[in-house]
Formats: structure tokens, sequence, C-alpha cells
């Protein structure tokens, strides 16, 4: 496995980010190791919350929680997936897959110790970050999702997975107007349509601009120095492998190689009864309803203050995070 380091001078002086960078070293998998980086901020005796990021993000997306976090008394760890951010980033795109990135983030957290956390996660970041939490209940004391699912499909027609497929493999590579028409008026009847744009655009643009989709797809207007923060973790299209992937990753069809895995992991939240907590945007059109499951089949969810963030965009951390950081903070208090 090729590994690619983006240089560290391309995080100095980045825009509302003074946190100091930490190192794990994990096996990668295939003989070798990954560097794994993750910020870690408040005070060491404070209640531990682990905040993972989606695609194609990374821990800079934390900036605006981590100081109401941590004055709240909360310790913070946010780490980068591998791909993303200063951590490692294998250069191919076939070396990432869903299994190997809980793999990859299994061992970190077992390396890190973490222990009585509570777990935020947002889009990949919940994707990942939910099945740690299953194949690790005892490490984590309660859960808090934003905008993201863990996907399972089981009960779909053939007819329309065979349509599906079939619209895929014949779909042309989308413009970004393309995409964002797709995005915006999903098809009735063929609603999974519009996330085929997203996997498609992503798998094969070779220079994914990074900046520009989060700006587009946060709620307010970023200025060129975030963008360029979100761009500073990919010198070259070359070490864009993990952002271009992972959304061809998400399960989608009943015959996803993580599927089992997903569905192993709901028997253990079907089940949980620790305090469980649902915060979503209602500005997303791409987790719109992911909720629902959640709601309806985890104990722990039962009677918590479920709250729907007014306004929040799909990275809501940009333009909702006060909020959202207030959401966890009261909510940690009140279950502690």
């Amino acid at each position: 496995m090729k590994i690619l380091r983006t240089p560290d001078e391309r995080f100095e002086a980045l825009s509302g980010f003074p946190f100091a960078p930490h190192y794990t070293e994990v096996a990668d998998g295939d003989g070798g190791t990954l560097r794994v980086h993750h910020i870690d901020e408040g005070p060491r005796d404070g209640k531990l919350v682990l905040c993972m990021h989606g695609q194609p993000s990374w821990s800079y997306l934390y900036r605006h929680m981590l100081p109401i976090l941590c004055e709240a008394g909360l310790r913070v760890i946010a780490p980068d997936l591998v791909g993303y951010g200063r951590s490692d980033k294998p250069a191919a795109r076939e070396d990432y897959s869903y299994q190997r990135q809980v793999d990859w983030f299994t061992a970190w957290m077992l390396e890190n110790d973490l222990r009585d956390a509570t777990f935020f996660g947002q889009d990949w970041g919940g994707l990942i970050g939910l099945r740690m939490v299953a194949e690790n209940p005892e490490r984590f004391e309660r859960v808090v999702v934003s905008n993201t699912g863990l996907p399972a499909p089981v009960d779909m027609d053939p007819q329309y997975v065979a349509s599906l497929k079939e619209f895929r493999e014949k779909l042309p590579v989308p413009t970004m107007p393309e995409l964002m028409q797709a995005m915006s008026t999903p098809d009735p009847e063929l609603p999974g349509r519009a996330f085929v744009y997203w996997q498609k655009f992503t798998w094969e643009t070779e220079d994914l601009p990074v900046g520009i989709l989060i700006a587009g797809s946060c709620g307010r207007a970023l200025s060129a120095e975030e963008v360029a923060a979100y761009d500073a973790p990919f010198p070259d299209p070359s070490y864009k492998a993990g952002t271009r992937a992972m959304p061809s990753q998400v399960p989608t069809l009943p015959d996803d190689p993580s599927v089992p895995a997903n569905l192993r992991a709901w028997k253990v939240f079907d089940r949980w009864e620790k305090p469980f907590l649902c915060a979503f945007g209602d500005q997303d059109p791409v987790t719109a309803g992911a909720e629902k499951p959640f709601l309806a089949r985890v104990p722990g969810a039962r009677g918590q203050p479920h709250t729907t963030i007014k306004g929040g965009s799909h990275f809501l951390q940009e333009n909702r995070g006060e909020e959202l950081a207030r959401v966890i903070a009261d909510w940690v208090r009140a279950t502690s």
C-alpha cells in the first residue's frame, strides 16, 4: 500500500484552528502502518467526547464547537479519518473500504484507550463510529448522532436493485451542475438515483473540489481562508483517493459487503439502554429522515430531548456549531 503524508507546513496558521496535533500509529492491514491524527482539547479529567467527521471534511470542522465544549468542562478528542486531514492517505481508491476505516479507528481507539466516552458522529463519522460503539459498547456512556445513519438495506425490490445498478453503470460522469440538480430534485421512481450521482461524481473526479463542496453544503458563506483550510490536506489530486472512494462504500444495496456487519451493529442498538440522542439539521437533503430508525428502535433514545436544529445544513458544525455544542454539553451534564 502506497501511503502519502501531507507536509506539516500545509497546516500552519489555519484560520481559527490553533490546536496542537497528536499522532497514533496503527497497522494498515497490508503489512505497514498508518499515522492517524487527532486533536485533544479540554481538561484531562473532563468527561470525554469523541467527535468524528465525515467525507470530505476533517477535524477542522469542529473548530466552532471545541471552545464551547471545553468551557463546559468536557475533554474533546477529534480524529481525522484515514485519507483526510493530517492523517496518512493511502494513494489508491481501492485501498479504502468501510470495514478498513472501522478497523483502523478501532485500533486507534484501543491504542489511545478511550473509555467512558460520549460518541458524536456526523456523516461518515457516524457510519464508522456507530460500528465502533456497537463492537465496543463498554467504552461508551452515551451516543449523539447528527446527519448520519447506519444503513443496512435488506428487503428491497429486486427490480429496483437491478434498475439502480444499471443506472450507475450507464451514468456518464456528471458535471457539478448536473450533480447539484440531481441532489436537489430526487426521482420519485428511483429515489436512490441522486446518491448514485454523488458516488459517480466523487469516484471519477480526479481533482475533487473539496473546499468548494463543503462551502456549498454548510449553509453559510465560508471565507477564502476557510475554504483553503479544507483544501489544505490535499497538496495535489493524488492525495484525494479517500475523499473520492468513501461515498461508493456507503451500503445502499442488499449485496453491499458491509451490510452483514451493520446488521450485527443494529442488534446491539436494538438493545442499547444507555442515553442516545438525535440532533439533526433540518436543511440536509442527504440525511433527511435518517433519524427515524434510531428513534424507533434504540431503547436509550426513548424520552430523550431529541433536537431538530433549525437551519442546520449537512455540515451543521459549520453553520450551527455553537448551538450543536451546547446541545451536547447540556445533555452530557443532564445524563451524567
